[in-house]
């Protein structure tokens, strides 16, 4: 039996590193958007396309699971095994790890992001099969730990991710001289991602683990395809935007916007058509999970797009005049947010006197703030002008404390925080702005166990169909960011810090709208509790 434990503790330590490069390598885009952006010659959008390809490819393989699902009315991943999903999801991954070499040798910016769709792609299937799995390695009792467990892993890496690209890009040359890097540099990275990948699956591939299946039905909803059709049309509008504009003589901005459109109003259409008529909905009959689906959609972008755009907003002299080989401690602060934001919300998971939460709640989130220091002055950075971000950590513990452990009320009161630091950056420059949009992390770090929750609450059988859907709505990541690269092409890089305002304002309102939907329903939103440790 003790052996047994052993090999699955061996398991879970060797699964939680893939956590690691998941957030390393969504991390690490804040400096490799930026920087191909110098030396490819691309527009703002078009150096969001790298987060276009990264999370589509997460969209992408959630919807060939799902109609894979629907058609053969078998859970395809649960037929082929979660160790087999992981194991298939990391030589995917490998694949295209491997491909970014000569992607990278090439010079071909096209290519580049043909790679980083295959290692998406990969990761979409080994995060669908590793939730589950994770907590199968284990008692059921103590499976929301390992979570958290992997979830504060896939922060570190997050954390780290900007620090190390950075290093590898700019660490052999002076401060600011970026003209004589050659992007090749970054082979490096994918070489080791691709060796971890091979090792980890071949690891799981001849371990004796334990059979993780799921015995729930797969629940018929025909009327949901048509809704998420136009959702993936949306995303192909941004993909052939350039050809469409060539093809029609109307702007490329016209297809970028039109594309938000039609995903937003796909899924707000859902919630009169299955109001009207639930049969043959499946999930998408409760106005909750539509809602949420949104809420996703949005917060995963708002998400990306502020440190997606951020390099570019620091190159201009209002911020700095930052070059890409300085702005890594800014990046990794950002990302570093919700890390100290995560495991301050960590803390409810444990029962403990209401007296130590308090005091843990205020201790906590300076130290997570520590370490992300130390992690950015270990590698040589200059960290004095990051102390003043303190101010913000300290509005972070206000804003726990005003939440009182509710998702609802949580949500609302993080989202208006959100909306108010995004203002305070429009409207400033400098220091002062910088942070206020850096504070965006911080903020956003506790929005996805509330999001979900409340998405989620009252699905009864339709719960696991409607986590799905939830989980597709990461879609967000590759729609916003291209549409805030848009508008900053038009109207400039600052002015389009207008979106995350707009973003978070939903937010707020989703708190507000779910609340009163659930009550409807008869279900007290004030004795729920936020699942999950966040994407």
């Amino acid at each position: 039996m003790s052996t047994e434990q052993k090999n699955y503790g061996s398991a879970l330590y060797t699964l939680i590193t893939v956590f690691f490069f998941w957030g390393f390598l969504a991390a690490s885009n804040g400096i490799f958007i930026p920087f191909c952006k110098t030396h490819f010659d691309l527009t703002q959008f078009e150096s969001q396309l790298i987060d276009f390809t990264f999370y589509g490819g997460y969209f992408i393989g959630s919807l060939i699971l799902y109609y894979g699902s629907q058609i053969t009315k078998v859970d395809f991943l649960n037929k082929l095994g979660y160790k087999n999903g992981i194991v298939l999801g990391l030589f995917i991954s490998t694949a295209g790890a491997l491909s970014m070499i000569p992607a990278v040798n090439s010079g071909s910016f096209a290519f580049i992001l043909a790679a980083f769709f295959f290692v998406a792609i990969g990761f979409s299937l080994q995060q669908t099969a590793a939730n589950p799995f994770v907590i199968a390695l284990g008692t059921p009792e103590t499976g929301a730990d390992r979570l958290n467990l992997a979830g504060g892993i896939n922060n570190v890496g997050g954390l780290m991710g900007p620090i190390v690209v950075s290093l590898i890009l700019f660490g052999t040359i002076s401060a600011r001289d970026t003209t004589v890097v050659d992007i090749k540099s970054i082979n490096n990275v994918y070489y080791i991602l691709a060796g971890l990948f091979v090792a980890v699956a071949l690891f799981f591939a001849i371990s004796k683990l334990p059979k993780v299946t799921s015995d729930e039905k797969v629940e018929s909803s025909k009327k949901t395809n048509l809704p998420l059709f136009v959702i993936f049309l949306g995303f192909l509008m941004i993909l052939a935007s350039d050809p469409l504009a060539s093809l029609t003589g109307l702007p490329k901005s016209a297809y970028v916007y039109g594309s938000l459109v039609l995903i937003v109003f796909s899924l707000i259409g859902c919630i009169s058509a299955s109001k009207n008529n639930p049969q043959g909905w499946g999930a998408m009959q409760y106005p909750q999970l539509i809602l949420g689906m949104l809420a996703i959609f949005i917060y995963v972008g708002v998400e990306v797009t502020i440190q997606s755009n951020m390099g570019a907003l620091l190159k201009t002299p209002e911020f700095g005049s930052y070059d890409e080989s300085v702005i890594s401690p800014f990046i990794s602060l950002y990302w570093g947010s919700l890390m100290i934001g995560r495991w301050t919300g960590a803390i409810s998971a444990f029962k403990i006197k209401k007296s130590t939460k308090r005091i843990l709640t205020v201790v906590v989130p300076f130290v997570a703030f520590a370490i992300v220091l130390g992690a950015n002055h270990l590698t040589g950075s200059n960290i004095n002008h990051l102390f003043p971000y303190s101010i913000c950590v300290i509005v972070l513990i206000a804003g726990f404390f005003m939440g009182q452990e509710k998702p609802a009320k949580t949500l609302a009161v993080f989202s208006i925080l959100s909306v108010i630091a995004m203002l305070i950056g429009l409207f400033t420059t400098g220091k002062v702005a910088t942070f206020a949009f850096l504070s965006g992390g911080l903020f956003c770090s506790i929005m996805w166990p509330c999001i979900f929750t409340l998405a989620i609450a009252g699905l009864g059988k339709y719960t696991s169909q409607g986590s799905s859907f939830l989980i597709m709505m990461i879609l967000g990541g590759a729609i916003i960011p291209p549409v805030q690269g848009i508008l900053a092409d038009t109207s400039g890089i600052h002015l389009s810090y207008i979106i995350p305002v707009f973003c978070f304002a939903y937010l707020a309102y989703f708190a507000w709208k779910v609340s009163s939907e659930l009550r409807k329903q008869g279900i007290d939103v004030d004795r729920m509790e936020a699942e999950g440790s966040g994407h």
